[in-house]
Parts: C-alpha cells; sequence; structure tokens
C-alpha cells in the first residue's frame, strides 16, 4: 500500500507539473515539465533521503557513540523485525526526529540533539520506535517523496512571475494565485497522507518498545520544546515538516498550511488508552525484555530521567 500511494502520489505530482507548464508555456511549456517531472521521479525515488537528510545537516553517528543510540535503535530494530538503519544527528536544540527512507533495507532515523537532550531514555526509546514504525510500516518512502516534490512545486511556482507567457495567459492575479495555489496543494497531499499515518505509527511503535506511556510521555515534552525552540532548518524547508513526530513549525504564519499532523493531546490520550487496555490483560509467562540498558518502567508508573539530561 505504501508503494502504490508512493506511485499515485508521483503521478498526481508529474500531472501538477504539466498543468503548471502548460499555463506557463503552452503545449511545448507541458511537454518540458512532463520531461522535468519525469527525471524528477528517476531523481527523487533513489535520492530524496539523502536530499532530505542534507536539507537538515544531519550527520552519521559512528558505530561507537557515546550515547548508546547506536545500541538503542539496532535492539528496538530487532524488536521490530527490521535490518538496521542508518541513524543520524541533528545539531539543533528543538527536539524532534523523523524517518527517511525509499524502503526498510535503506532507512535511516535522525534525531535532533535537543531530543537526547531533553528526554529520559526510555523516552527516547519511545520516540525511536515511532520512527521505525513509519519504517516498518513503508511510510517512509511516500514521506520522503512527497517532501522533495513540494519543495520543487513550490519553486516552480515561485518560477512564474518570471515568464512573459504566463501574463498573457493567466495575467497577474492568475499568476500570484498560481504562486500560492501549487504550495497549497503540495500541503493538502501532505495532510491527507499524514494524519491517520501518525495514530497508526504511534500504535506501532508503543507495541515495538513494549510501553505506550513511554511514547506519551515523550510526546507531551517534544511539543512543549518544539513550541518555544524555533527550527531553522525546518523553516526554511517547511515541505518536510510531516516527516517529524511532532510539527516543527511555528514561527512564520505561512507555517499553518503545514500542519499536517494531528492534536498531540489527542495521540497521547490513544496512547494511555492503549496502555490502559494492556494492563487490564493478562501477564504473558514470559516478558519481553527492554532494549539493551533501558530499565523496565511499571506501567503507570514514574519515568527516571537519562544520562543526556
Amino acid at each position: 500500500m505504501g508503494y502504490f500511494k508512493t506511485a499515485l502520489l508521483m503521478a498526481a505530482m508529474t500531472a501538477l507539473f504539466m498543468g503548471i507548464g502548460y499555463l506557463l508555456g503552452g503545449g511545448g511549456g507541458a511537454l518540458i515539465a512532463l520531461a522535468v517531472a519525469a527525471a524528477m521521479n528517476v531523481f527523487t525515488w533513489w535520492n530524496s533521503d539523502r536530499m532530505v537528510l542534507r536539507m537538515h545537516n544531519a550527520r552519521p553517528v559512528g558505530a561507537r557513540d557515546s550515547f548508546g543510540l547506536n545500541t538503542m535503535v539496532a535492539d528496538l530494530a530487532k524488536n521490530a523485525g527490521l535490518p538496521m538503519p542508518a541513524v543520524y544527528i541533528i545539531d539543533t536544540p528543538h527536539p524532534n526526529a523523523f524517518a527517511t527512507g525509499r524502503n526498510p533495507a535503506n532507512a535511516a532515523v535522525a534525531v535532533t540533539t535537543g531530543l537526547m537532550q531533553s528526554l529520559s531514555r526510555e523516552e527516547l526509546a519511545g520516540v525511536v520506535a515511532h520512527e521505525l514504525a513509519h519504517i516498518r510500516n513503508h511510510d517512509t518512502a511516500i514521506m520522503t517523496v512527497t517532501a522533495t516534490f513540494a519543495g520543487a512545486i513550490s519553486m516552480l511556482a515561485n518560477f512564474a512571475l518570471f515568464f512573459g507567457g504566463s501574463r498573457e495567459r493567466l495575467g497577474l492575479v492568475g499568476t500570484l494565485a498560481m504562486m500560492f495555489l501549487a504550495p497549497v496543494a503540495a500541503a493538502l497531499v501532505q495532510m491527507a497522507i499524514s494524519r491517520t499515518r501518525e495514530y497508526a505509527a504511534d500504535k506501532a511503535g508503543a507495541e515495538i518498545c513494549g510501553q505506550p506511556l513511554w511514547l506519551a510521555s515523550a510526546l507531551a515534552r517534544i511539543q512543549q520544546g518544539a513550541a518555544r525552540i524555533d527550527n531553522d532548518a525546518a523553516e526554511r524547508h517547511p515541505g518536510t515538516a510531516h516527516m517529524f513526530i511532532i510539527n516543527p513549525l511555528h514561527a512564520h504564519k505561512r507555517d499553518s498550511m503545514f500542519a499536517t499532523h494531528p492534536a498531540t493531546e489527542n495521540r497521547i490520550a490513544a496512547l494511555r488508552a492503549m496502555a490502559g487496555e494492556a494492563a487490564e490483560q493478562p501477564a504473558p509467562r514470559e516478558v519481553r525484555s527492554a532494549p539493551s540498558g533501558l530499565p523496565r518502567v511499571p506501567r503507570g508508573g514514574s519515568q527516571r530521567k537519562g544520562p543526556w539530561t
């Protein structure tokens, strides 16, 4: 289903490119736009993950990192039945994380330094599990491709004022409308693919780490920090906002167009309900252990702070 949605998105974006090309340059413009869109489809499929990581200045984490992040990711990936993804760090005080990659075999998880500094080890495990759920659900392909296309469409729309033919064909009002409507169209696509996907990743992530309350607590902390601390890279590339576990945008009025995430309090409520349902079930004879270095936390118990805070 994830690959089908990605193919459908690519077809829709190609049609949108051709429509914009026709309005700017007639039949010749549409053909040029088709060629550009075809080239972009190929390039985006193979390189969009690296492009997104570069947009956010992410750097790879070494095999023996002092944080123990690689070990945590490896243990949780094993729980999820996934190959070990690449692990990246983003140097920003803004607390957040995202996953990227065209398939589970070519995936990456990126977390910010602000996230590691503000969460306990259990909470961080909940966030990593959520991102691994996106990878297992094949969400990352459409998330990453959408981010790349959204940026390209915004750039193409902004070129509209510089083409004389567009003024004759559309008029100034039409050209201005094209500048705003194309990014809005991309944002609507993101909104359509993001809201239900986050609930599914929350549920699967809670199952991967074994503790819904770890992720619920993490979401509350991230929401508080993300609302106060700017994410400059995300503000420069708002088309990537839907990839993060919490919407990273708040500094500009335009950011409301890219509000692709469901309300955090609703996600937390769903996780707490999930934890309550699990607590009512009889305990299994064998309880799967937490990832290496992660102490078990009683259901509903307090969360101690980790070594990075």
